[in-house]
């Protein structure tokens, strides 16, 4: 029985940096070679009126699944093609109008070869993403994408590292200086990620998360005190919300409001909802991304911000935790 090399905790480090090392230096090769040929694919891929169709086999294939996740929530409509499933069927996923995205280090793919001719017939422009300049891919390519690498980090040469990971970052740029002549914005890459981070952010407004209606502490300028304060723990809001006879706001008393006036010793049971009521609170639109709300929040230091209309008739309330809950903050 063979046994086990012994572990070389610095060996393995020295390797993983040598690694890193390599593929590193494959990146930094790749940007002076990208020129014409570059620009050319770009404009391709906005000229279609069809989708990327991305096709790879092994490793490459791997590469381009992540590429064409790239592309499509970035703004450009793809798809992943297998090559060995295109001869038996799945080309018909493919049309004349389509972009095709072809990747093979060595060029050489028979499952890719075999349906290139076909893609030349129907007349689809193929963007090759090759690392030899010579290759049967490159020769059927409308447009080379040159990814070679001098070596893999792989010690013995053989298995795609630095090529594949230059595969990858050449389709990062393409995604990238698609994006860019698109004109995509954060709201774009939102509407591909609603239920992300930045999707909730840019994509939640005011109005999806208000409390409205029987919800609202609502209370006129002459509501006695008490029965404000029965309005105010009935509703669980923190706050009474005063309004006039034709439901504008007119001032809001808080938790903090009641606490201070404690604190005076002031008799309480005298009071009106106007007398105590802080005046012009902090309100937001309906039409408002909650993200907006939230800053107002942090900016006054408050936990509610009331939503209103444009001639200020009471429509909801948004609190922290709504939007804590929402995983908008």
């Amino acid at each position: 029985m063979t046994q086990a090399p012994t572990f070389d905790a610095a060996r393995a480090v020295s390797a993983a940096r040598k690694a890193l090392a390599i593929e590193a230096q494959a990146l930094s090769d790749l940007g002076p070679r990208l020129g014409d040929a570059f620009a050319q694919a770009v404009q391709a891929v906005l000229n279609c009126s069809g989708r990327v169709a991305v096709m790879g086999m092994g490793k490459s294939g791997h590469v381009g699944r992540k590429i064409v996740a790239t592309l499509a929530s970035t703004g450009t409509p793809a798809l992943f093609v297998h090559p060995g499933e295109a001869s038996h069927g799945d080309l018909g996923m493919v049309t004349s109008k389509d972009v095709v995205l072809a990747l093979s280090n060595s060029g050489e793919s028979d499952e890719l070869n075999v349906v290139l001719p076909v893609l030349k017939r129907l007349g689809v422009t193929i963007v090759a993403m090759t690392g030899r300049a010579e290759s049967s891919l490159a020769r059927h390519a409308t447009i080379v994408l040159d990814s070679a690498v001098a070596e893999e980090a792989c010690p013995l040469n053989l298995a795609p590292t630095a090529s594949t990971t230059a595969q990858m970052a050449l389709g990062d740029a393409l995604a990238v200086a698609l994006l860019d002549a698109r004109g995509f914005k954060p709201e774009d890459f939102a509407r591909s990620h609603p239920g992300g981070a930045l999707g909730r952010k840019l994509l939640t407004h005011v109005r999806d998360l208000m409390r409205a209606g029987d919800d609202l502490p609502r209370v006129e300028a002459d509501t006695p005190f008490t029965e404000m304060m029965r309005e105010m723990s009935a509703k669980a809001l923190g706050v009474a919300i005063v309004v006039d006879a034709q439901d504008r706001v007119a001032g809001i008393f808080t938790d903090g409001d009641l606490r201070r006036l404690v604190e005076r010793g002031q008799d309480l049971r005298s009071l009106s909802a106007a007398d105590v009521a802080s005046k012009n609170p902090r309100t937001v639109s309906a039409d408002a991304l909650a993200v907006d709300a939230a800053d107002l929040m942090e900016a006054a230091r408050i936990t509610v911000v009331l939503v209103v209309d444009a001639e200020r008739h009471l429509l909801g309330a948004i609190t922290i935790n709504d939007l804590m809950r929402a995983k908008v903050i």
